[in-house]
């Protein structure tokens, strides 16, 4: 996948940063915002897209556009520098297969040792009751 390919699909737009600060902070847009439409996407594949649609759907708006946001930094290119670092994460660990988990039995030895101290909880709670005097 070529990451530079996927960037040129982005629109960047710089907004002004939110919260308390001074007179710079409210002249100056320093936050970025990232859009990345999925659906549209000429890089990547159908089956890419679906995959992408079904990891990240609690982040793409109704029309598929992935929305992303950075103001941690005063400076709106370092904050496009780390909304792009973060784009590209996301895209590749979304579009990792996961391994299919095979079942496994569980030992024999295990169970043993669970039920053998489950009886020692036991006794051990039972030693502790009033004896029964009738």
């Amino acid at each position: 996948m070529d990451t530079q390919a996927l960037l040129r699909e982005c629109v960047f737009k710089a907004i002004r940063s939110s919260g308390s600060g001074g007179q710079h902070v409210n002249k100056v847009s320093t936050k970025m915002e990232l859009q990345f439409n999925v659906a549209t996407s000429l890089v990547l594949s159908e089956p890419q897209k679906q995959q992408l649609k079904q990891v990240l759907y609690h982040r793409l708006t109704k029309d598929f556009v992935l929305i992303l946001q950075c103001a941690e930094r005063r400076s709106q290119y370092q904050n496009k520098l780390l909304i792009k670092k973060r784009f590209i994460t996301l895209i590749t660990d979304s579009l990792k297969v996961q391994k299919t988990r095979i079942p496994t039995k569980t030992p024999k030895a295990v169970i043993q040792r669970r039920l053998k101290n489950k009886r020692s909880q036991s006794l051990k709670k039972a030693n502790r009751r009033k004896p029964d005097v009738e």
